[in-house]
């Protein structure tokens, strides 16, 4: 990845970025009406245009109401981030023209939001920056509103049009919208904590965190501030509007830092009320254009919505939603690597999908050793996981049959091979005793003096070379010989005791 602009001759450059993050909530109905939600697992795959309703439409004479189950969805989300939860909120009209909105405004909050001044600390992943450095992330506010719908601009199956075609399933869907600080200085400490932010929502369980299907989009506002000649110039904000991969926020934020300080240095163009603009990320071209100049806040006509009540949050609602906070990514990952000793990469990859995390977590509660369930798990479960595109808890193994793996490899029952054999013919027969399953599949480790010594007698045989290398010092050479009886016995035989075998007859 390309990193951050380096100073440029007469002068210093600074990035500076601040977050917008929509998360789509995972609700079985919409904001404010029970039409159902395309963000919820059940309703995902609708045709265009068929979870609307009369409210989603803006239909004369048609009244909103409050989905609670969005309420605590966002204060949970909140309570992760660290934020305070308003004890008093309201619901405000934003009103604007645009295709995909069909009632002309998008109810949301602008003053009283529902979550602010929160915080959450990163690992600063920045180059450069010291071993172990964090960084501190302040959040300004989390507020609930409804998402707009969505224009294709080609038609289903691809093919391409000279018209937009506007789906509304998505409008009305709850959404929560958390904003940032300009806190982040580069796009390494960006990228950490949206992948941060995630994976908390997803360990929540509020929404399926899916980024291709526009579950979390991320906005980044970035501008650059410039120090030259004991003058300090900042250029205007420019927002980049709905990127759904961490390699395309990554990109638009180092692209637009090279362009806006070469801007700087072709116009004098600096920071001014009313100049920010939006712009848009082409992955082919890995660059950013223009879409629009920046609406200020009063351009969208704020003011109170005359349909809803105010939403009171009273102490006994804060502490239920506490008791139902989990272990957030973060914290558990820093528990696998201190308290049951994974290394950080093992360790960060087990806490990027909750279900996996939690899969783990089962193996652990049957008392199933972390290292070697970790190896299991992010080796040959997920290499099958990967063949087949799903994630290590859908392939049908359980973590007891996980465990009884672990038990007969510790127990000299089964060797490695075999051991990846009979997870895979657990995938097929989740129901199986992974022990009776070894046995019926001939999978069991032959201990058997006779039988290893045949097989140890023939490899020596039939490998003369390595044979004479062994007995002339070369005890590295014992390996090919274990691995030839091993072939032979199609990889019943207990290698432990085949090393040993061939030691005693080759060495003494």
């Amino acid at each position: 990845m390309a990193t951050a602009a380096p100073p440029r001759h007469d002068f210093t450059t600074r990035l500076m970025v601040g977050l917008e993050i929509h998360v789509e909530l995972a609700t079985r109905t919409k904001m404010f009406t029970a039409a159902p939600n395309v963000a919820h697992p059940d309703y995902a795959d609708a045709e265009p245009n068929t979870l609307c309703d009369p409210v989603v439409l803006g239909m004369p004479g048609v009244l909103p109401v409050l989905n609670r189950r969005a309420i605590e969805m966002s204060v949970l989300a909140g309570l992760a981030l660290g934020c305070k939860i308003a004890r008093d909120t309201k619901w405000d009209r934003k009103s604007y023209y645009y295709p995909d909105l069909p009632k002309n405004y998008q109810i949301s909050q602008y003053d009283q939001p529902l979550c602010h001044d929160g915080a959450v600390e990163i690992p600063d992943e920045t180059p450069g920056a010291a071993p172990g450095a964090t960084k501190n992330i302040r959040i300004i506010r989390a507020h609930l509103e409804e998402d707009a719908g969505k224009l294709l601009h080609e038609s289903p199956g691809g093919y391409a049009i000279d018209h937009s075609i506007v789906d509304l399933n998505r409008a009305g869907t709850p959404l929560l919208e958390i904003v940032t600080h300009p806190d982040f200085d580069s796009p390494e400490q960006v990228v950490t904590f949206c992948q941060t932010l995630r994976n908390i929502v997803r360990f929540l369980g509020i929404t399926q965190g899916i980024m291709q299907r526009g579950h979390i989009r991320f906005e980044p506002n970035i501008n650059v501030v410039i120090e030259r000649g004991g003058q300090t110039f900042k250029t205007p904000i420019v927002e980049i509007k709905n990127l759904n991969s961490f390699k395309a926020v990554h990109g638009a934020i180092v692209f637009e830092y090279e362009r806006q300080v070469q801007d700087w240095l072709d116009t004098g163009v600096v920071m001014k009320s009313g100049s920010k603009s939006t712009r848009g990320w082409d992955d082919g071209s890995e660059s950013t254009f223009l879409q629009r100049e920046k609406e200020e806040a009063h351009d969208y006509r704020y003011f109170p919505d005359p349909d809803l009540v105010h939403v009171t949050i009273d102490d006994a609602f804060l502490e239920r939603m506490r008791a139902q906070l989990p272990e957030l990514p973060l914290q558990r990952q820093k528990r696998y690597e201190q308290t049951l000793g994974l290394s950080a990469k093992d360790a960060a990859t087990l806490v990027d999908e909750s279900k996996v995390a939690a899969f783990f977590e089962a193996i652990l509660a049957l008392g199933g050793d972390a290292k070697r369930a970790a190896v299991l798990l992010l080796n040959n479960l997920a290499r099958r996981a990967n063949e087949k595109g799903l994630r290590i808890d859908q392939l049908g193994v359980t973590p007891a049959q996980v465990k009884q793996v672990l038990d007969l490899v510790a127990g000299n029952k089964v060797g490695s091979a075999a051991a990846d054999d009979l997870l895979g013919f657990c995938c097929e027969d989740p129901a199986a005793d992974a022990a009776k399953l070894a046995e019926a599949k001939g999978l069991l480790q032959v201990s058997d003096e006779g039988a290893l010594d045949a097989w140890v007698e023939q490899a020596m045989a039939a490998n003369p070379k390595s044979v004479e290398a062994v007995r002339g010092g070369k005890e590295a050479a014992i390996t090919s010989l274990v691995g030839a009886v091993m072939k032979l016995s199609r990889g019943k035989a207990n290698a432990k005791v085949v090393q040993e075998k061939l030691r005693a007859k080759l060495l003494g």
